[in-house]
């Protein structure tokens, strides 16, 4: 019966150890997965790390210096990255990644510069929240800050 109590306590330490093992480079593989989508204009990749409704927004200083912040909806991105005309290039490049993981929770901050056709267009950065969820890590929260100022561009 002892061996059977200490089996047992070992398999359920392993099962919650393993619930436990999301990493920083998972974490950052979800962010790159959402961008792989973007990139390639494939919003069904991107589907994959996101859950269904995941709210996004904006802040950023309109030209009279008035702090802004916006709403965005996930199928009017996604839509837009599906409808992007074939000779338009997107291109947001990832400056670093800052991870925090809690249990079930993970943050990441990823500066960016964002690119039109090969031209600068603006900077800022990224707030991804993910979550764990029945069907696994996904992102549940994005917001972005941008602006052209103080971009360090390369």
């Amino acid at each position: 019966m002892k061996t059977f109590i200490v089996a047992l306590s070992l398999v359920v330490t392993g099962m919650v150890t393993a619930q436990d093992n999301f990493t920083k480079e998972d974490a950052k593989g979800i962010v790159d997965t959402f961008f792989e989508g973007f990139h390639k204009g494939d919003t069904a990749v991107m589907r994959s790390v996101l859950i269904k409704e995941v709210p996004l927004q904006t802040v950023a200083t309109n030209q009279e210096g008035k702090h802004m912040m916006s709403n965005g909806s996930l199928d009017n991105l996604l839509n837009a990255i599906a409808n992007r005309p074939a000779e338009q290039k997107w291109e947001e490049k990832l400056l670093d990644y800052t991870v925090q993981i809690d249990g079930n929770l993970a943050h990441v901050w990823t500066p960016y510069e964002f690119w039109l056709n090969g031209n600068f267009s603006h900077c800022g950065a990224n707030a991804f929240t993910l979550a764990k969820t029945d069907n696994g890590w996904k992102i549940i929260h994005l917001i972005d800050s941008r602006r052209r100022s103080s971009c360090k561009q390369g």
